[in-house]
């Protein structure tokens, strides 16, 4: 081994703004006193930044003119999680793109209020 990840770094137009967002996903502690980075703690040490792009191109999933730059997957068990979770993303200021349609596994597709895609993924925590 030669280092261990410090924590994953996405760019973006308003770093605590992200943050925020993504610290409700997870309910993790957000640390956004800097106006230029913000960053999220687990419990357990684990991190997500977010770092300020003031020209930020955000993604235009499924586009490949418009990359991912980035593409987060949240777990939960069950369809009628996801369903639970779909509601809870849009009043938080997601924009649902997609269902995989699945009935006892699959994904929704989601953009976070930057512009990148991410997943709500359920019935697949067994399979990994």
């Amino acid at each position: 081994m030669i280092a261990t990840l410090q924590c994953t770094v996405i760019d973006c137009p308003d770093p605590a703004t992200l943050a925020a967002f993504y610290g409700r996903i997870l309910g993790w502690r957000v640390n956004d006193s800097d106006p230029e980075w913000a960053t999220l703690t687990a419990e357990d040490g684990r991190r997500l930044a977010f770092q300020l792009a003031p020209d930020h191109q955000p993604p235009q999933w499924p586009d490949p003119a418009y990359p991912q730059q980035i593409h987060l997957d949240f777990d939960v068990d069950t369809r009628e999680d996801a369903e639970r979770a779909r509601r809870e993303l849009i009043e938080l200021g997601a924009t649902f793109l997609r269902d995989s349609g699945g009935e006892r596994s699959g994904f929704q597709v989601f953009q976070d209020p930057a512009g990148h895609p991410f997943c709500i993924c359920y019935g697949q925590t067994e399979q990994n």
